[in-house]
């Protein structure tokens, strides 16, 4: 699927990607259910600036909801949160680009992200929030007819529904974007996943996230003055959110789990596995480029200076040299 197609910014279709992917969802539970959702609430978080790690700023809030009747608000809702998410301490507003009540999210907030934190403000909390509010107690969303009662809890109205639902019908319209699995296999896609738009950096990422890297690149780039990933890095990272330890270099980890050769083709490819590029396919000393498998034929990957970790076909580079799998 492509984002800029349907209207989307690419880090927001990685949150609903990430929160659809969220342990435990119930059946049918897919991204372009959150994207239908969010395209009403916020239209996708539209004007706002939405960084790598997918907050929100300046912070999305609905109107006052004070009963006067101003943006269709008839029912006081009093203040829950101290104005801590939605900057107001006598009455409620709606918060996020999912649009929650404060109370509402702190029954279903999710840290997606893993920072510690659970925001509303935060793309990734917000979409697998609004993941878990949908799926209530055991909804199957794979059936018409729970779905558009679990559309209808988020905002009572039939026309509601009917709006979400055409979105959604939309998007599916639009092709696949590569689902994230369950398992080890999900929890690396994600991490990856949620560091899109981070700046490449020579040199630059580790276990614990983003950092400055070491001068210099091939083509002149010094890593000490940019926080981000190398390819590597951002493979090391990933995995790393699944307990797996890996060598620093794309060279190295050809070495490490299940080799896939080159000649076997990107069919013996499954979601979560090291894509390698190198001059030589059968020499994993030529290997100077790594990235992780999505399905579909795409990856995510940090691909060289001046470019911000995204997704890419895995034809984009013209040396494929096969893959490892060590989940």
């Amino acid at each position: 699927m492509d984002a800029a197609a349907a209207g989307i910014p690419e880090r927001m279709v990685a949150a609903y990607l990430t929160g659809a992917a969220q342990p435990g969802n119930c059946p049918g539970m897919r991204w372009q259910m959150l994207a239908g959702i969010a395209r009403v609430e916020s239209d996708h978080a539209a004007g706002r600036q939405i960084s790598a790690g997918g907050d929100i700023s300046p912070p999305i809030t609905g109107p006052r909801l004070d009963g006067s009747g101003a943006g269709g608000n008839t029912t006081a809702i009093r203040d829950t949160d101290g104005g801590a998410w939605d900057g107001d301490a006598q009455f409620e507003r709606a918060v996020g680009p999912f649009q929650f009540l404060p109370e509402t999210f702190r029954a279903y907030g999710k840290d997606a992200n893993s920072d510690g934190t659970v925001n509303p403000h935060n793309a990734d909390d917000s979409a697998a929030s609004a993941a878990a509010y949908l799926c209530g107690n055991g909804r199957d969303l794979t059936d018409r007819g729970q779905l558009r009662a679990a559309i209808y809890t988020y905002n009572r109205s039939w026309a509601y529904v009917d709006d979400v639902l055409s979105g959604i019908e939309r998007y599916d319209a639009l092709g696949s974007t590569p689902a994230v699995p369950s398992g080890d296999a999900g929890t690396v896609i994600q991490a990856a996943l949620a560091q899109q738009g981070q700046p490449y950096s020579w040199g630059g990422g580790d276990a614990g996230g983003p950092s400055t890297g070491i001068c210099c690149s091939p083509g002149g780039q010094d890593g000490r003055t940019v926080t981000g990933f190398d390819c590597s890095g951002l493979t090391l990272y990933a995995y790393a959110k699944a307990g797996i330890r890996l060598p620093r270099t794309a060279a190295a980890q050809a070495g490490a789990g299940q080799r896939i050769p080159a000649s076997a083709g990107t069919a013996a490819l499954l979601p979560g596995d090291l894509v390698f590029f190198g001059y030589d396919p059968t020499a994993d000393s030529t290997i100077h480029h790594v990235a992780i498998y999505l399905g579909n034929g795409q990856m995510i990957n940090a691909p060289r200076p001046g470019k911000p970790v995204r997704i890419d076909p895995v034809s984009a580079l013209p040396d494929y040299a096969g893959g490892a799998r060590l989940l």
